[in-house]
């Protein structure tokens, strides 16, 4: 019995030696090369020390054709498991790109598939870690439904559990899918690519000449696309950008979001905020000033920086409160909504409300941008993506306008008939149809027409018009502004707001689901 013994317990030994030398000591070595960490290096420096538990380890394929049935790797090409970060469970997977590139095989994807279930029945975030060469062509069609079964978890698992996917090397064809639905992407730059058709297939049916940095690097896609959520600068910085954003995450759609130190006093004033935002409508600023001086220590991680930048969107503490920021940024294109910008924030917003992370949304904005490009784009749905989202979420609203709130981007912008919960204004605050000047030329255009003096009797009219709506008062008169604040105050304000909130309930009809203009 004890020579029985030794001999599963040899065999167990050299199978897990062999999974955990991969694709063996060579390809590693290439990995390094290029500034790449292995699977099992990437977990390692992702979760918390010594927590990782792997699972399926010693799986292989199942494929006979093509010599494949002597070439058998334990793991097949991916690691898979579960461990913690900063204490809270997480399920991972990492590509191994180092056997069979990374390829996806039928048991490959089972492999994936057991941990994304896992993790629903458990309630806990999804981290895959790619590196991969697309699909193993020896399995054929096995391969391709291994895509869709994983497919079809990222959208059971959506809205449920958090789903964040690291882009460490090559992403292709239909593999883009798979982090195209989770809810964040995490590229890095010189080393990730993300595309449906490679370069040598766009040149060969369209005859167009691009790199795969050009086509689909980091840059590319978190600047020109907005597929990619963050760019990281190496992988190091990718795996602790994942564990900074888990920080802000509940564990699933069921949990609060962790609460953080309230070591930043809620009641503190800023007296920088008074002189931050001109009284003049056509003087830019940067909205992140504010949002830091208002926010826990001055901590803001933003999503998507590089994309639609007059939106901001990102997630940041407030007394300790995880919260989503959105925010119009007056400093490019003067804060206008336009189709990018009306998308992101559209998907931020309806992510926070999925995981019960209160909003709070800093307003300023002229309206929406005009122009030919916009229309035919379809500025009209997208922008009503936007108002769909605040309409829908459920979760804490709170509202802060601190200057140009004009038409109907001022309702769109979670404004108190789309029932944001606790909407302020400071005194620099215009709400109103439109700007003063083009109220003017519209409403007083036969009074100036006929003046003896046009630009006089123009000037007395915009005057007049500032006096009556390009301010905060005639909306707190109403009640759609809740308060008038001084902006030093508003982070008391947003803080007791948030404490008041805290156990807010909300429904809306019973329903399949709404039909959101896609």
């Amino acid at each position: 019995m004890n020579a029985r013994k030794d001999a599963l317990l040899k065999r167990l030994a050299t199978l897990e030696a062999a999974a955990r030398d991969g694709g063996g000591a060579a390809r590693r070595e290439k990995m390094h090369a290029r500034g790449k960490m292995t699977a099992r290096e990437r977990i390692e420096a992702f979760l918390d020390a010594g927590s990782f538990i792997e699972v399926d380890k010693l799986v292989t394929h199942r494929c006979t054709d093509f010599g494949m049935a002597e070439q058998k790797i334990p793991g097949d090409g991916v690691v898979t498991g579960h461990g913690t970060v900063d204490g809270e469970r997480v399920f991972v997977f990492a590509q191994d790109f180092t056997v069979f590139g990374g390829s996806l095989s039928e048991a490959f994807a089972g492999k994936i598939c057991k941990v994304m279930d896992m993790a629903l029945k458990v309630g806990a975030p999804v981290v895959g870690l790619n590196d991969s060469g697309g699909a193993r062509i020896q399995e054929g069609v096995q391969s391709l439904a291994g895509y869709a079964e994983i497919f079809y978890r990222n959208v059971a698992a959506s809205g449920v559990v958090p789903q964040i996917s690291v882009i460490l090397g090559p992403c292709a064809g239909g593999a883009v899918y798979s982090p195209a639905i989770t809810d964040f992407i995490i590229m890095v730059k010189k080393t990730s690519f993300m595309f449906i058709t490679g370069p040598d297939v766009i040149k060969t049916v369209t005859h167009e000449e691009v790199t795969q940095e050009e086509l689909g690097g980091a840059e590319r896609h978190a600047e020109t696309s907005g597929v990619a959520h963050f760019a990281a600068e190496d992988e190091k910085h990718a795996v602790a950008l994942v564990r900074e954003l888990l920080s802000y995450l509940p564990q699933n759609n069921l949990d609060a979001p962790p609460r953080g130190a309230q070591d930043d006093p809620a009641d503190r004033a800023d007296a920088e905020l008074e002189e931050l935002v001109p009284y003049d409508p056509m003087k830019p600023y940067d909205m992140r000033d504010v949002i830091r001086r208002v926010v826990d220590h001055g901590r803001f991680l933003e999503v998507h920086e590089g994309w639609a930048q007059n939106m901001l969107c990102g997630f940041a503490r407030i007394d300790g409160h995880s919260v989503g920021v959105v925010g119009n940024q007056p400093a490019v294109l003067a804060g206008c909504l336009d189709i990018d910008a009306s998308v992101k924030a559209a998907r931020f917003v309806r992510f926070c409300d999925a995981f019960n992370i209160p909003l709070v949304t800093f307003v300023d904005v002229p309206g929406f941008l005009p122009g030919t490009a916009q229309e035919y784009g379809g500025i009209i749905r997208h922008g009503a993506k936007l108002l769909y989202a605040f309409a829908e979420a459920t979760v804490p609203k709170l509202t802060v306008i601190t200057r140009k709130a004009y038409g109907g981007a001022y309702d769109v912008m979670s404004s108190k008939h789309i029932r944001g919960d606790l909407n302020f204004a400071w005194p620099s605050a215009e709400i109103a149809v439109m700007g003063p000047d083009g109220a003017v030329n519209i409403v007083y255009r036969k009074e100036i027409a006929k003046a003896a003096d046009p630009v006089a009797a123009k000037a007395t009219y915009v005057a007049e018009y500032q006096e009556l709506f390009a301010n905060p008062f005639k909306a707190a008169e109403l009640g759609y502004v809740d308060e008038v604040i001084r902006p030093a105050m508003t982070r008391a304000r947003l803080a007791n707001g948030l404490a008041l909130l805290e156990g807010k309930r909300d429904q809306h009809p019973a329903k399949k689901h709404g039909n959101i203009p896609l």
